[in-house]
């Protein structure tokens, strides 16, 4: 009778345990449904964070770009201004130019500026525009060629670097009055590479290019 009783007590503990089993199956399904929309909401969450965070070097970038065009806004103002001023100069300026380089040649640092204040007298006269803060080193030479005729041995004052403009721009061949033999000296290096040729007669030297 006792086997009977404790048999039925096992029958209905191990119904309630198939019970109990069943609803926890249920509830473990529950529960990875819930951890599977979890994780899909924090990777959700992450990808968000990411894009928030790519938005703000976006608008910082953005912020940054716009506060130096605004700065360039007027540099480029200030350059279209200059750019139309050097438009309406121009022939006046090339004329100051080429006046220089076809009749400055013989003529010392004191004499060329005197040429150059006449010109612009008569260049005022004619009312014909030109640079007033005009230099004509700068317009017909740059800074880097400047600085290699230095290295081949012409000298850096202002005087030595227009002779070498002259030399190098001007359409006639040019005759050096050379006591210190430094233009001779200048030219051979810079012409050593090109098949220069000199000849010397009675203390002239005459340059032939092949």
């Amino acid at each position: 009778a006792n086997l009977a009783l404790q048999e039925g007590r096992l029958a209905a503990a191990q119904t309630e345990l198939n019970n109990a089993q069943i609803q926890l199956d249920e509830k473990q399904m529950e529960l990875d449904r819930v951890q599977a929309m979890y994780d899909g909401a924090m990777r959700e969450k992450q990808a968000l964070l990411d894009d928030a965070q790519a938005c703000r070097r976006k608008m910082n970038n953005a912020t940054a770009l716009i506060e130096g065009l605004g700065g360039e806004k007027l540099r480029w103002t200030t350059s279209s201004k200059n750019f139309q001023n050097q438009i309406i100069n121009l022939v006046g300026n090339v004329l100051l130019a080429t006046g220089f380089l076809s009749y400055s040649g013989p003529f010392n640092q004191e004499y060329r500026n005197l040429l150059l204040q006449l010109w612009k007298k008569e260049m005022d006269n004619s009312k014909i525009p030109y640079s007033t803060d005009l230099n004509l080193t700068a317009m017909l030479v740059d800074n880097a060629t400047v600085s290699e005729w230095n290295l081949q041995g012409l000298p850096n004052d202002d005087l030595s670097i227009q002779n070498g403009i002259i030399v190098t721009k001007a359409s006639r061949y040019p005759l050096l009055i050379d006591p210190q033999g430094q233009g001779k000296i200048w030219i051979k290096n810079m012409e050593k590479n090109n098949g220069l040729q000199v000849k010397s007669s009675f203390n002239l030297f005459f340059f032939y290019m092949c």
